[in-house]
């Protein structure tokens, strides 16, 4: 199968093409191990190639199902997970958001998750997508029918592919390079990022910058770039048994006590009384 996101959502909704459908169950509740942007929603997670484990944090690490080559798991806005890759994998994350849906294609290498190809398009016109996810939330109550799983989850990719082929034209620029700087921002939170630095990377100004995340966010450039690392952080304390100062670091916090401050301003909690809390609701890291 090509590895772009456009060749697979093609191959894949042709007729003789094989999917499976999966579904999690209605308990599991945690948090992806890609999962970057600001709300929960719908997922689709299709295994192109090679196979993984999905498993809960919540539940002493339990593994819940697993996915195969050809494997596509639908979960509700309320179910979330991890991944345990078994070999090298090529996975096409979807996530279906009220305005937008984001695909992701994730490649596991056998050490590090690497994302090869990142887009986004408008929901808009005919609510054929949200339908069908209605739909394919009634499904998962009846999973003995994986034909008819099948065949919603086929017209979903169906649906998201047409959306990918005929983008909205009329979208103005400013809303179409702001989409590209978050991503951008999303995938790079790690690294030693400034408002300077991204703009220079995006040929537009500091100021045209922080204007456009002011319009467009309600939100200042450092605010969000503050929220996507923060938020990394407390998957990372929540997770592993990792200190605090390396944390730090690997959220893109250079200085370990300005990320303890900051942390607590937004939680009202250090991150050690963060993890300390999780843990006794949820058991050990």
């Amino acid at each position: 199968m090509s590895h772009t996101i456009e060749d697979i959502l093609v191959e894949s909704t042709g007729e003789l093409y094989k999917l499976d459908a999966v579904f999690c169950s209605q308990e599991v509740s945690s948090s992806s191990h890609h999962e970057t942007d600001f709300e929960a929603c719908p997922r689709l997670e299709f295994m192109v190639e090679g196979s993984a484990n999905i498993k809960s944090t919540r539940e002493s690490e339990k593994v819940i199902t697993q996915l195969n080559s050809g494997s596509v798991l639908y979960t509700p806005v309320d179910i979330q997970f991890d991944f345990l890759f078994n070999e090298k994998s090529l996975l096409l994350s979807m996530g279906f958001y009220k305005q937008q849906i984001i695909l992701k294609l994730i490649a596991w290498d056998g050490e590090h998750l690497n994302v090869l190809e990142k887009t986004s398009v408008l929901r808009r016109g005919p609510r054929v997508g949200a339908f069908i996810l209605q739909s394919l939330q009634e499904a998962m109550w009846q999973k003995e029918d994986k034909q008819t799983a099948t065949y919603l989850i086929k017209s979903l990719l169906c649906s998201s592919l047409y959306l990918l082929q005929n983008p909205l034209t009329t979208q103005p620029r400013r809303k179409s390079l702001f989409e590209e700087i978050r991503n951008y921002v999303d995938d790079n939170f790690y690294k030693d990022l400034t408002r300077d630095s991204v703009a220079k990377e995006f040929l537009i100004s500091s100021t045209y910058l922080s204007r456009l995340f002011q319009k467009e966010a309600d939100l200042r450039f450092n605010e969000y770039l503050n929220y996507i690392r923060l938020e990394k952080a407390k998957s990372m304390l929540k997770r592993h048994d990792v200190k605090v100062k390396d944390v730090a670091r690997k959220c893109g916090f250079n200085d370990s006590n300005y990320f303890c401050r900051l942390f607590k301003e937004k939680t009202d909690r250090s991150p050690s009384e963060y993890r300390a809390q999780y843990c006794s609701k949820h058991g050990d890291v």
